[in-house]
């Protein structure tokens, strides 16, 4: 059996938190339905300290669902993300223990040789001079230093403690604990997880328009919305504008509450 993560439980409240597996199960259910569930629901991949876009995706919704039960990517953005270096953007990487190409991200464990002191250092040198750098460093720093090798509750984490800092309350759900068939694939999946929550409205990236059908969802009871997000720009250091950059860089350069605004008003639903 693949390692479960335990849940993480929030000590702001219920703010953004990721739901337990034995709430989950327990909720009442009818009909392989979640009773009384919310109606907008959107689905990702985990992302660690993921750009402004998952955030506003997060924020449009009544409830978001992760996927942890999905095959890890050797070239996606997992474990990747960018920020701002000396004016231009650096990617930065969780390192992983190597394994299995064909694992699920659950699966995958975070190397015993990550040096998060290192890790740490490097963001310290890039943003020691930003505005807001103290409050968004130790959220980061709490983040990284995280006692925790699973690549999923590693990552998971670093959702949950920045919509903690942001104050999204938009519950979170884990993929692999909803009453579904999980060998589906594509628009299957999407629809079957909005079905089990009683969903009405799918909401998706925008980047996910070439994926889906909105005559399909349709036809399954569903409304399909894009999320996409306006043109963001900020002061960073005085140089030119580096944008899509990890939401560490926004929160560095701009207020809480600004930070809040551009992620509620920022984006259309198409």
């Amino acid at each position: 059996m693949p390692h479960r993560p335990i849940e993480s439980q929030r000590a702001n409240g219920d703010a953004g938190r990721f739901v337990t597996p034995d709430e989950e199960l327990t909720r009442p259910a009818t009909t392989g339905r979640v009773a009384s569930a919310p109606k907008r629901v959107a689905i990702m991949q985990p992302y660690f300290f993921p750009y402004i876009g998952y955030f506003q995706l997060i924020k449009a919704v009544d409830q978001f669902v992760v996927y942890d039960n999905i095959q890890y990517t050797k070239k996606g953005w997992i474990n990747r993300n960018r920020f701002l270096k000396g004016g231009r953007d650096e990617t930065f990487s969780i390192p992983l223990k190597k394994d299995s190409d064909y694992l699920n991200v659950v699966e995958r464990r975070v190397s015993a040789d990550f040096n998060k002191r290192k890790f740490l250092n490097h963001l310290s040198e890039a943003y020691r001079k930003a505005p807001h750098f103290d409050p968004v460093f130790a959220l980061v720093e709490q983040v990284v230093m995280l006692a925790e090798l699973n690549l999923f509750a590693f990552i998971r984490n670093s959702i949950d403690q920045t919509c903690a800092y942001l104050e999204i309350a938009t519950p979170i759900l884990v993929s692999s604990m909803l009453p579904i068939d999980h060998a589906l694939r594509g628009s299957d999946k999407v629809i079957a997880i909005c079905n089990a929550l009683d969903a009405d409205t799918y909401i998706n990236s925008i980047g996910g328009r070439s994926l889906y059908d909105k005559d399909e969802f349709k036809r399954n009871g569903l409304t399909l919305k894009f999320l996409q997000s306006k043109p963001i720009e900020y002061r960073q250091f005085g140089a030119a504008f580096v944008p899509y950059l990890s939401i560490i860089d926004v929160m560095m350069f701009n207020e809480k509450s600004t930070v809040r605004d551009l992620i509620e008003l920022s984006c259309d639903l198409l």
